[in-house]
C-alpha cells in the first residue's frame, strides 16, 4: 500500500462510528419485557424491541412461552414475536443473526433506538459479535470455544440479575400463575388438535411446558378405568413439578452463559433485582412497594446507564 494511501485514511473522528443498540439480558423470569417496555415508554421512546428468546420466535403457544401480550407492550413496536411457522425448520443462530440485524438496519434507518430483549444468549452472541461462526459453540462443552469480544455494534448490556434461589422461588409461583391463566388448556388444545405432531420438535416443541406434558395427555387419550383417572392426575402433578425444575434449571444455565461472556471481558452492566422479587414472593404492602424498588433499584440505574450511553 502507497504511503499516500495510508495517509488518506479517515481519523478515528471521522470514521463511521459502530450502530448503537442495547441489549437486555438476563435469565428467564428475571423482568427483562417489564424493564424493556419501562424504558422504551418513559425514557427511549423511539425504541423498538427485537425478542431474542428462542422459542418466543414461534407463532402458537403464547401463555405456555410466556410471550408479552398485546396489552403488556403498551404500544412499543415488537419484532421477532410470533414471526415464525413453528412447522417449518427450526431458526438458527446465523438465520435469526441476519433477520434482526436488517430488522436493526431499518430501526436505525428511522433513527429508532434497538432493545434486544431476551434469555437466548447463543442469539445474542450470534447477533452482536462480528465474525460469528456457527460451528463454534462458546457456551457447552468441557472444552467451549473462545469468546469473541469483536463486536459489530456498539452495545449497551443490561444484565438483570436475580439471586438465584429468590429467583428459583419466583420461578415456582410464576408456572402456577401460568397455569392459571390458561396454560393447561392452551397445551390441552395444542395436543387436542394434532398440532404437537406438526411442529418441529427441535424447535417449539421443545418449549418448557411441551414435553413435560406428553405424558399426561397420552394417559387422558387412553384412560378408561379409574386406576387411570388416579393416573392422569399423578401424571398433572409430575409434569408441573418437571416444568419447574426444568424452568429453574434453564435460568442456571442462562447465567452461568451469561458469566462465560463477562469472564471473557464483555463490559455487562448488572441490574440486581433481587429484591423486587423478594417483595413479589411475600406479597408486600399489595405491591405498591414493590413497585417503589423495582423503579429505584432497577429502572432508575438502567435509564441512567442507557442515557449515559448514547450520549458518548
Amino acid at each position: 500500500m502507497e504511503p499516500s494511501t495510508i495517509a488518506a485514511a479517515p481519523t478515528t473522528t471521522t470514521r463511521r462510528r459502530k450502530r448503537k443498540i442495547v441489549v437486555i439480558m438476563g435469565p428467564t423470569g428475571a423482568g427483562k419485557s417489564r424493564l424493556s417496555i419501562d424504558l422504551a415508554t418513559r425514557f427511549f421512546e423511539n425504541s423498538e424491541i427485537i425478542n431474542s428468546d428462542k422459542m418466543q420466535v414461534y407463532r402458537g403457544l403464547d401463555i405456555t412461552t410466556n410471550k408479552i401480550t398485546m396489552q403488556e407492550q403498551l404500544g412499543v413496536p415488537h419484532h421477532l414475536l410470533g414471526a415464525f411457522d413453528p412447522t417449518k425448520s427450526v431458526i438458527t443462530t446465523s438465520e435469526f443473526r441476519k433477520v434482526a440485524s436488517e430488522i436493526i438496519s431499518d430501526i436505525k434507518s428511522r433513527r429508532g433506538l434497538p432493545l434486544v430483549v431476551g434469555g437466548s444468549n447463543s442469539c445474542i452472541y450470534s447477533l452482536v459479535t462480528k465474525r460469528y461462526d456457527p460451528k463454534s459453540d462458546v457456551f457447552n462443552g468441557p472444552d467451549p470455544h473462545p469468546v469473541s469480544s469483536e463486536l459489530r455494534y456498539e452495545c449497551c448490556f443490561i444484565w438483570v440479575d436475580v439471586c438465584l434461589p429468590v429467583l428459583n422461588q419466583y420461578l415456582s409461583k410464576r408456572v402456577d400463575e401460568m397455569l392459571d391463566s390458561g396454560m393447561f388448556e392452551e397445551l390441552a388444545e395444542f395436543y387436542r388438535s394434532g398440532e404437537h405432531m406438526t411442529v418441529n420438535r427441535s424447535g417449539l416443541g421443545q418449549a418448557i411446558g411441551v414435553p413435560e406434558f406428553e405424558t399426561y395427555f397420552r394417559r387422558m387419550e387412553s384412560s378408561d378405568s379409574e386406576e387411570d383417572v388416579m393416573g392422569q392426575g399423578e401424571a398433572y402433578d409430575e409434569a408441573v413439578r418437571r416444568i419447574k425444575d426444568n424452568t429453574c434449571q434453564l435460568a442456571k444455565k442462562q447465567v452461568s452463559k451469561i458469566l462465560r461472556l463477562r469472564d471473557a471481558g464483555w463490559e455487562l452492566k448488572r441490574i440486581d433485582a433481587t429484591e423486587a422479587f423478594r417483595g413479589v414472593i411475600s406479597g408486600e404492602s399489595g405491591g405498591a412497594r414493590v413497585a417503589e424498588i423495582w423503579e429505584k433499584q432497577v429502572v432508575e440505574p438502567s435509564m441512567k446507564i442507557v442515557k449515559h450511553f448514547l450520549e458518548e
